[in-house]
């Protein structure tokens, strides 16, 4: 599956919770407007930054390590359906960790409290992110992808979850609650999300996963309920509830700041 291919499902992913956010809203969303063309200028930057410096870098790996017999995959050879199972399962274990650490060391924290910054939580927060941190983030999975030896199946089937379930755990659509509990068990909700962007530091500091919720359960990271009402909490970071201060160009300067107390 080529780039246009995946970035074509992710369009058609991202259309199909912004149809259900507007007819389906778990909260009111007025600062569209505002918000949309920071958070979809960073995804454009990010995808040209990615263009011209290590697009494509994950799937290369996987084609290196299964041509040099490296990783933990090479190593105990599966069949291929349970390799590629086993790659997508390590995979999101990978970027689980990868997310706890970006909230508790500092210097990590400086770029992803970008992503945490709106006051809002919509489809278009799943895009929101610092360049610098979108770079970590391919070098750091081109990396577990070369340990675990994953297959280049995998990390494509990887890509188009990760991107499909985090549109999907950031949007505002409001599930029944029989659905709502029933997914829960195995797909990361938008409840369960949301609960993560609270400005609430113990609220903030849990439900990591994007795709499962079985490594927050493992690791003891998991909250089922908000404190306060999803319709109603608190969103973003306590420090930063000024609007004009979160403009394209504050947000691109966050790293070189020193960080609230």
């Amino acid at each position: 599956m080529d780039a246009l291919m995946r970035l074509a499902i992710a369009a058609g992913i991202f259309g199909l919770m912004v149809g259900l956010e507007a007819l389906l809203p778990k909260r009111p969303v007025p600062d569209r407007l505002r918000r949309w063309p920071i958070n979809l200028g960073l995804a454009a930057l990010n995808m040209a930054v990615l263009r011209v410096s290590v697009g494509g870098l994950a799937y290369s790996a996987a084609l290196y390590a299964q041509a040099a017999g490296l990783g933990l995959l090479q190593v105990v050879p599966l069949g291929q359906g349970w390799a590629v199972a086993a790659s997508v399962l390590l995979l999101d274990c990978a970027i689980y960790w990868q997310h706890v650490a970006s909230h508790r060391y500092p210097l990590l924290w400086r770029l992803h409290q970008v992503h945490h910054s709106d006051l809002l939580v919509d489809a278009t927060t799943a895009v929101r992110f610092h360049p610098l941190e979108i770079l970590l983030s391919m070098l750091y999975k081109s990396l577990c992808i070369i340990l675990i030896g994953a297959e280049p199946l995998a990390v494509v089937a990887f890509e188009v979850l990760l991107n499909g379930a985090a549109t999907f755990n950031h949007s505002n659509i409001q599930l029944p609650d029989g659905l709502e509990r029933r997914l829960r068990w195995w797909l990361i909700t938008p409840d369960l999300h949301r609960i993560h962007h609270s400005v609430l530091i113990a609220e903030t500091n849990s439900n990591y996963g994007f795709a499962i919720p079985l490594w927050d359960k493992l690791f003891k990271t998991y909250k089922s309920h908000s404190q306060q009402p999803q319709a109603t909490m608190p969103i973003g970071l306590a420090a930063h509830r000024n609007p004009k201060a979160l403009g394209f160009l504050r947000l691109l300067q966050w790293p070189i700041k020193p960080l609230p107390d």
